[in-house]
């Protein structure tokens, strides 16, 4: 992960946040008094954000204290502490809140992916994310997805060419539109073509594709198309693939499957942190 890259992103998360000040912690706690976050699971599942919690509280206070007590891709049950955390009340109390939506976030993405991981195993099929992410949280979703066993695709419209449907309408024939992007791209940039139909596929392989995806496809259609395919061409599938069908697809022989639910609909995974003030045993839910 890019830490120069996270440190600004999480500079702007704290700023959108913090504005000219935290009134409710500024104004009941002193900035001397000390005071100490666990967070714990609320679930099981696969943790993911250890450096949101070092970076993201060293930002606001060099001198808090951070015990990380589970590594990024550690499964995790219910009632486990993830971290703790001692330092300047203040600090903690504006960091907590944007530190928890992001390791909820990616500790969710690191679960759905482990989950779908373990739908192909016995297979050759690998699970990949796509473009499908939060605005914003790209390198820690697609770190998120790594974290839990699966692959990234490409990161966003630079590092690869993908020929979809409008792009094959707009350039008129998948001929055309890779012999366009051929003529122009570097060597070591990949070529994908989307296709939906047999004769879709047989032109993208005679066009020289690199990598082709099979787009709404069912797994009964990708095993009887494959043995078309050249070794030479890598294949995916996308499109309509469920926790439920996933295994199905996996076993047609597919090399890579993209699931955009990985990142578009995760629902955050359940962490909370318990507060405790230095000389007081109580402790708070927050």
């Amino acid at each position: 992960m890019n830490i120069i890259k996270l440190e600004e992103m999480l500079k702007q998360f704290f700023n959108e946040d913090l504005g000219d000040g935290d009134l409710s912690s500024e104004y009941i706690f002193s900035a001397e008094q000390q005071g100490s976050f666990s967070f714990y699971a609320k679930e099981n599942g696969v943790f993911c954000g250890a450096l949101i919690i070092e970076y993201g509280f060293h930002l606001l206070d060099r001198s808090i204290k951070i015990q990380l007590l589970k590594k990024d891709g550690e499964t995790v049950k219910t009632g486990d502490v993830l971290a703790v955390v001692k330092g300047p009340l203040q600090k903690l109390l504006i960091g907590e809140r944007v530190i928890l939506n992001l390791i909820q976030r990616m500790s969710a993405i690191a679960t759905a992916t482990h989950h779908a991981v373990q739908e192909t195993a016995g297979t050759y099929a690998k699970i990949c994310d796509t473009r499908k992410t939060m605005p914003g949280l790209r390198m820690l979703d697609k770190y998120a997805v790594r974290i839990g066993g699966g692959f990234n695709h490409r990161n966003g419209l630079y590092d690869a060419i993908m020929l979809k449907d409008n792009h094959i309408a707009f350039a008129g024939s998948i001929t055309k539109a890779v012999q366009a992007a051929r003529a122009k791209v570097g060597h070591t940039v990949k070529i994908e073509v989307e296709i939906e139909t047999k004769d879709q596929l047989e032109e993208a392989i005679i066009a020289g594709a690199d990598i082709i995806m099979f787009d709404n496809r069912s797994p009964e259609e990708i095993r009887a198309w494959l043995p078309t395919v050249p070794s030479s061409i890598v294949t995916e599938a996308s499109g309509g693939i469920t926790l439920e069908n996933l295994k199905a697809y996996a076993q047609s022989g597919v090399q890579f499957i993209s699931l955009g639910s990985l990142t578009h609909s995760v629902k955050a995974f359940d962490i909370s942190a318990l507060v405790q003030m230095k000389g007081d045993h109580s402790l708070v839910h927050n």
